[in-house]
This record gives C-alpha cells, structure tokens and sequence, in this order.
C-alpha cells in the first residue's frame, strides 16, 4: 500500500517561505512522477508543481512560476517543495500525488498539509 505523508505547512506572513515535504513508502518512489496540488476554500483542486522520477523535468503553475521550487530526493522518497515570496493568495492545503509509470494520472495522495499566508 502506497503512503504519502505531508509536512511542513504552517502560517506565515506575506513574502516569507515554507519549506513542504512530502514522504513516500510502501511503493517504489524512484518511478513516480510527483506533484504538488493545492485547495484552497471554495475552489477547485488545482497544479502547483510536478516532477519527473527523475528530478530532471519540472513543471510550474504560471501562478507560482520563479517563487516555488520542486525537487526530490531518490534516496530518501521524499519530494520538496520550497515556496518563497509567499501571498496571501498561495494560501490552500498542499497535497503531494504520485503516478505510476505510463499511468497518466495521479493516483496516490497525501492527506493534505495546511498552508496559511498572512497579509
């Protein structure tokens, strides 16, 4: 059984920075593609970030394009997401996915870790 597990969210004031982790076990994280997804209320799921298994190809939202940063690292199923110049709009719950292979989908999520931007 594929686990993520989120941590790192908290609140913050405006033009500050976050650092999320997301941990991944019980499946072969090496072969993901991860993501980084965000709700905030009243709104629809939405992409923030996403990584190929491995690390070489990333891909941003337009929205948080030069101030959020994805990474992972193979050796600890962990996937990063450095979050800089921080706004009141990038206020949500961070969820991280992972896809398999060829799968075109995401189909393994975390349970979601708050992210609260003060102004």
């Amino acid at each position: 059984q594929v686990q993520l597990v989120e941590s790192g969210g908290g609140l913050v004031q405006a033009g500050g920075s976050l650092r999320l982790s997301c941990v991944v076990s019980g499946g072969t994280f090496f072969s993901y593609t991860m993501g980084w997804f965000r709700q905030a209320p009243g709104m629809e799921r939405e992409f923030v970030a996403g990584i190929s298994w491995s690390g070489i190809s990333t891909y941003y939202a337009d929205s948080v394009k030069g101030r959020f940063t994805i990474s992972r690292d193979n050796a600890k199923n962990t996937v990063y997401l450095q979050m800089n110049s921080l706004k009141p709009e990038d206020t949500a719950v961070y969820y991280c996915a992972a896809e398999e292979p060829s799968r075109g989908e995401y189909e393994y999520w975390g349970q979601g870790t708050q992210v609260t931007v003060s102004s």
